[in-house]
């Protein structure tokens, strides 16, 4: 209001914000979505959203300025029409269309999801981090007495329509941008028919995986959309919008001779899914976005800043006990093989950290062969991974997942959204596929697409979504451990066969307590440890490379049969994960000769396999 139109109080108000939201742990007073119900929170407040961009809709048009006139006095007021859903006009105001001051913006608007397989302790930490700041400064963060006010002003808002009116403005959901008050309601309608329980089936929010809870979000993106693309990982602060009027309508008004046929040219099914009841899907009107590296909420948002480089030297003095208390904890949990513990800790530092041509650099999936089968092992192996990971997701392949699980994205082109796939995750989620559960059966057609994008995953580290009439290439960073009984159907970069040292009588009892028996404060230092490893530069001097290039020469000559180019990247990539498990961030020759140890007891266990076994190897 104080400023000219055409001035820059845009960039004033995210200056604002980002000044404000620097101080005295400020990030942390603001209510989040991933942790407080929707109807706990005050609409038109300030609020927080960790999400994955499931989808991006077309571009929209609102109303960034625009004029209200009063007919009876001709009075005219100029309202901003941004960060807002539904025009702002009083009980004696109409808006002028027609007027010259008019200014028609564009928006982005972005669905998205909570993070796909995101762990509980991630929740519980974030959560617990907030709940803590309320009690310091209740005044900024929600607190249990707003539940009762925001239901009275919903009451408030149905029994005395004009009040919407009054309070809100802003677009139409879609590319006509926002026009009159009939034209919202009309979109509205069709939310509102998602609840009704006789008109249509309910609302799909389109999570990846199944069983996955929490609000799905439509985000409306103001300024450098461009930036972002689908599956990127976001923490968004913006404005929480549920108005009322996007989900209540009057039914009167769905009256098809009020609607110009010309004005909605949006399918039925497209405004099912783009303009959903804000109770469902909340609207948030983003002031400040910011890609996440990680969602780990022990570590500092950006690892760059001078007080995280504290944070990350500090934690790297430490590092070698808490390696050798990882590898002590994973070699129990993988039946005292402490080998399998080695290139188990191995894969879960690992990352795809460059791309030559078509060829992902860094990824390490690991095939877990000689799990017992049909047993609780592999089960619980995945709970001590959820444990000590952000994003996990156990995948059972069984016949009927095959053939039955949706695991590419498509493209629907009635309801013009991407519809999610089991296999739409998040940058360095932690994959276990499970084989042990393979019966015999036939795959069918889908079954046959699943597995095949399952391989081209774990190869290339991509996905193929699917837009009917082409496939569009996603790449990706997924770590992908298989366990398996014999060698796994699937491609994998290593092969480690378990050799169990000990057999519990009670599998559940045994792998329980090692759980309940690790402190809390080690569990955490464990999920620091694998979060700050993948994020460590890498490097070979030529010294050590020449000497490298010298004992791969020396290895050939030896045993030209079995040293391939192969074993030299596998070995490289053993060595790197090495040194930075160990915190160092160049390979020394040490680490080369460690390497090239655990690879030749991991060779020599599966050719011990194959003698006893015959040819299943």
């Amino acid at each position: 209001a104080q400023n000219d139109p055409n001035s820059d109080w845009e960039k004033k108000v995210t200056e604002y914000f980002k000044d404000k939201l620097k101080e005295n742990n400020a990030t942390n007073w603001v209510p989040s979505l991933n942790d407080v119900p929707v109807h706990y929170l005050k609409p038109n407040s300030l609020v927080k959203f960790r999400c994955m961009v499931q989808d991006m809709f077309d571009p929209e048009f609102y109303m960034g300025v625009y004029e209200t006139v009063d007919p009876n006095t001709n009075a005219r007021v100029l309202h901003f029409g941004k960060y807002r859903d539904v025009a702002e006009c009083g009980p004696q105001q109409e808006i002028d269309l027609n007027s010259s001051q008019t200014v028609t913006s564009e928006r982005q608007t972005f669905y998205c999801v909570p993070v796909p397989g995101e762990s509980a302790w991630v929740k519980e930490i974030s959560f617990f981090g907030l709940v803590y700041q309320a009690r310091v400064s209740p005044s900024t963060s929600y607190t249990p007495s707003r539940h009762k006010r925001s239901y009275e002003e919903d009451e408030d808002m149905d029994l005395h329509p004009s009040k919407q009116k009054e309070q809100h403005i802003g677009s139409g959901g879609d590319i006509h941008g926002c026009v009159e008050p009939k034209r919202l309601e009309t979109e509205a309608s069709a939310g509102h028919h998602l609840i009704s329980p006789n008109c249509s089936p309910p609302l799909d929010l389109n999570f990846p995986l199944p069983g996955e809870k929490g609000p799905a979000c439509l985000v409306k993106v103001y300024e450098s959309w461009d930036s972002f693309k689908v599956n990127d990982v976001l923490e968004v602060y913006g404005i929480l919008s549920v108005d009322p009027v996007l989900s209540i309508v009057n039914t009167e008004e769905r009256d098809s001779s009020a609607l110009d046929p010309m004005e909605c040219m949006d399918t039925a099914e497209e405004q099912r899914v783009h303009s959903p009841p804000a109770s469902l899907v909340p609207r948030i009107h983003v002031i400040l976005a910011q890609k996440l590296q990680h969602i780990n909420p022990l570590l500092p948002v950006c690892l760059n800043e001078e007080e995280s480089k504290t944070f990350v030297s500090n934690f790297m003095s430490e590092l070698s006990p808490v390696r050798a208390e990882l590898l002590g904890f994973l070699t129990h949990a993988l039946l005292g093989d402490s080998l399998a513990a080695e290139y188990l800790i191995l894969h879960l530092i690992s990352t795809v950290y460059a791309r030559r041509d078509v060829l992902p650099l860094g990824k390490f999936a690991v095939n877990l062969s000689g799990c017992p089968r049909n047993s609780i092992f592999t089960e619980h192996i995945y709970r001590i991974i959820q444990q000590l990971v952000p994003a996990s997701y156990r995948l059972q392949m069984t016949i009927e997942n095959m053939n039955h699980s949706r695991f590419i994205p498509h493209k629907d082109y009635a309801a013009n959204r991407l519809v999610s796939g089991v296999l739409q995750l998040a940058s360095n989620t932690s994959l276990v596929v499970d084989e042990t559960q393979l019966e015999q059966g036939q795959l069918d057609t889908t079954g046959v697409h699943n597995v095949t994008a399952l391989g081209n995953l774990i190869t290339w580290q991509k996905v193929d979504y699917d837009f009917n009439y082409h496939q569009m290439e996603f790449p990706c960073n997924i770590n992908v451990l298989i366990t398996s009984e014999g060698r796994s159907l699937l491609p994998s970069d290593c092969q480690v066969h378990l050799q169990p040292q000990l057999t519990p009588p009670n599998m559940e009892e045994y792998m329980n307590s090692l759980l309940t028996a690790v402190l809390p404060s080690v569990l955490n230092k464990f999920r620091i440890y694998l979060s700050l490893l993948r994020l460590l530069d890498y490097s070979i001097s030529d010294e050590v490379t020449k000497a490298v290039e010298e004992d791969f020469v020396e290895m050939r000559k030896s045993d030209p049969e079995s040293v391939t180019a192969d074993d030299l990247h596998r070995t490289l990539l053993v060595a790197r994960f090495l040194s930075l498990s160990a915190g160092q961030t160049t390979l020394s020759r040490e680490r080369w000769l460690r390497a090239k140890q655990l690879e030749a007891l991991r060779k020599a266990r599966l050719q011990q396999q194959k003698c006893v076994n015959g040819n299943e190897l």
